[in-house]
C-alpha cells in the first residue's frame, strides 16, 4: 500500500504501426501526493497532455498503452467503464487548455453548470440555482446571476477559463488536472488564475497537476516540477531546488530560454536544433542531438535514473557535473 493519491509505473503510450511506431510517452514513473501542487513542463509535443490524458484513459483508441496507473491504491487500467465514469469528474477532474472549445456554444453558462452538477454532484433541482451562483462566486465571477444566463462567447477568455474551474471543481476533487490553465491570459488575469487553484487546494485538499510550458507558473504556484522531453521525465524535483540548481541539460537550457530584460533589449536565448522524431527514438538519451554537453555514452545507452537529493531525480550521465 502507498500513501501516495495516484502512482505512475512504467507507463509507454505509442500511436501508429508496431513496425515504426510514434513513442508519445515513454517509461514514465511518478507519484503525486495529497494536497500538493505539480507542475509537468517542457516544449510542445514533449507529451505533456498525452500523460495526463492516459491517467484518466480518456486516449484515443489507436493508442496503445502499457504500464500502470493506480489512483488511491486502485488501478485505473482495470476499472471498469462504469467504475471509471465515477471516478472522472468527481474525484478526478480535467481543465482542457481551451475554454472556448471546452464550453458549448449553444447552451448557457446555468444550462452547463446544471448538467455538471446533476450528473456529478447530486444536487437536487430545488438546490441546482443556488448552487450555480454559489460556484460562480467561488472563483469571483462578478455578477453570477447574470453570467448565468449568457452564453460562452458573451464572456471574457479570463471568465470562461474561471467558469471551467467552477465547473471541475463542483464535486470537490480529489485530483484536478489542468492543461495550460493561463495560456492567452495576460499577467494579471494568470495570477488570479493562480490564486483560484491555490483556494481549491486549501478548501478540499485538492492535489492538482498543472501542464504547461510557462516556467514562471511553475515557480510562482507548484511545490514540485516534473520536465518532460521526447515523451520522457528527464528530471523532477522540488521547484526551488531544480530552478536553482537544474542537473539536466534540457532544463537548464529552458530556464535559459526565459526572455530577459537588459534596458531597452530582449534577450532571448533558443535551444538549438529540434526535438526529435518520436518514431526514431531508441537506446540513446533523446536530447543528445542538441545537448552541449553530450559524450559517446549519450549516443547509445539511455540513462538511468540518479538521485542528487532528496526526491530529486535526474536522468542524464553528466548530472551533478558542472555545467
Amino acid at each position: 500500500m502507498t500513501t501516495a493519491l495516484i502512482e505512475v509505473r512504467d507507463l509507454c503510450v505509442e500511436f501508429g504501426p508496431r513496425s515504426r511506431p510514434i513513442q508519445a510517452v515513454s517509461g514514465v514513473d511518478l507519484t503525486i501526493e495529497p494536497g500538493e501542487i505539480v507542475g509537468i513542463a517542457g516544449e510542445s509535443g514533449s507529451g505533456k497532455t498525452t500523460l495526463c490524458a492516459a491517467l484518466i484513459r480518456a486516449l484515443p483508441r489507436t493508442a496503445r498503452v502499457s504500464g500502470d496507473v493506480t489512483f488511491e491504491n486502485r488501478s485505473i487500467f482495470a476499472m471498469s467503464p462504469s467504475e471509471l465514469r465515477k471516478l472522472r469528474g468527481r474525484e478526478i477532474s480535467m481543465i482542457l487548455q481551451n475554454p472556448m472549445t471546452s464550453l458549448d456554444p449553444l447552451f448557457t453558462i446555468g444550462n452547463q453548470l446544471a448538467e455538471v452538477l446533476s450528473t456529478r454532484g447530486g444536487t437536487a433541482a430545488s438546490a441546482m440555482l443556488a448552487r450555480e451562483i454559489e460556484l460562480l462566486r467561488s472563483v469571483h465571477l462578478t455578477a453570477p446571476e447574470a453570467r448565468l444566463r449568457q452564453y460562452p462567447h458573451e464572456l471574457s477568455g479570463g471568465m470562461r477559463q474561471r467558469i471551467l474551474i467552477a465547473m471541475a471543481s463542483a464535486t470537490a476533487p480529489k485530483l484536478l488536472l489542468a492543461d495550460e490553465p493561463t495560456t492567452a491570459l495576460d499577467a494579471t488575469i494568470q495570477e488570479e488564475i493562480l490564486v483560484l487553484f491555490r483556494e481549491i487546494r486549501d478548501l478540499y485538499g485538492t492535489a492538482i497537476a498543472i501542464i504547461t510550458h510557462d516556467l514562471g507558473v511553475i515557480r510562482r504556484i507548484c511545490d514540485r516540477v516534473i520536465v518532460m522531453y521526447a515523451g520522457r521525465i528527464v528530471e523532477e524535483g522540488p521547484v526551488e531546488t531544480v530552478f536553482t540548481a537544474p542537473q539536466h541539460p534540457y532544463t537548464r537550457a529552458l530556464l535559459a530560454s526565459i526572455p530577459v530584460l537588459d534596458e531597452d533589449r530582449v534577450i532571448l536565448q533558443a535551444i538549438p536544433g529540434q526535438v526529435p522524431n518520436l518514431a526514431d527514438l531508441g537506446n540513446f538519451c533523446p536530447f543528445a542531438q542538441r545537448c552541449p554537453m553530450v559524450v559517446n555514452r549519450c549516443r547509445v545507452e539511455s540513462p538511468s535514473e540518479r538521485l542528487i537529493g532528496e526526491r530529486h531525480r535526474v536522468f542524464c550521465w553528466r548530472a551533478g557535473e558542472a555545467a
